[in-house]
């Protein structure tokens, strides 16, 4: 009888131990800072990925729809970009379907709310009247910028250059 009560103890005294470490390490996990960088590098990343999508797509199929894509043009950006996609004349044209097949943050600043994010976007254009689209592939760099809705916007976007090989500089 005693030697059940000892072992009965002991058991229950482990498993509170067990419990204890258990609640102390996911409350340390939690309250973690490099979770919180984690969690916003994922969202500033999810972010930026969507809004370079929407920069490279355009429906110009009509001079209504031109428009609508211009607002969302404006909708995913922010700052001096905004701006300047706001003088954008909407015209029937040709449309393009942007879709970022490669990306990944390479600078961001959380206090600051700023990321830099680089990324690879397949672009088809389909001129107006064709029926076939042709294909083209972009290197571009973004700053993002945290908005006061908590999202992140495209701030800034350019061009990365390809850099070019010994063997392709002689092939000219």
């Amino acid at each position: 009888m005693r030697r059940a009560r000892v072992l009965t103890g002991a058991g229950v005294a482990l498993a509170l131990a067990f419990c204890g470490t258990g609640a102390w390490t996911y409350a340390e996990a939690r309250g973690d800072d490099s979770l919180a960088y984690g969690r916003e590098r994922d969202e500033a990343l999810a972010d930026g990925r969507e809004r370079l999508t929407v920069l490279n797509t355009l429906d110009a199929s009509s001079r209504e729809r031109a428009r609508a894509g211009i607002r969302e043009w404006r909708a995913a950006s922010t700052g001096p970009l905004r701006e300047e996609l706001g003088g954008t004349v909407a015209e029937k044209g040709a449309s393009a379907r942007g879709t970022v097949t490669e990306a990944a943050l390479t600078a961001l600043d959380t206090r600051a709310g700023t990321a830099k994010l680089i990324a690879t976007v397949r672009v088809e254009v389909t001129p107006a009247g064709a029926k076939r689209p042709t294909t083209d592939r972009k290197r571009l760099e973004a700053v993002l910028a945290r908005t006061g809705e908590g999202g992140w916007k495209v701030r800034a976007l350019s061009a990365v250059p390809l850099a070019r090989t010994a063997e392709e500089d002689e092939g000219r």
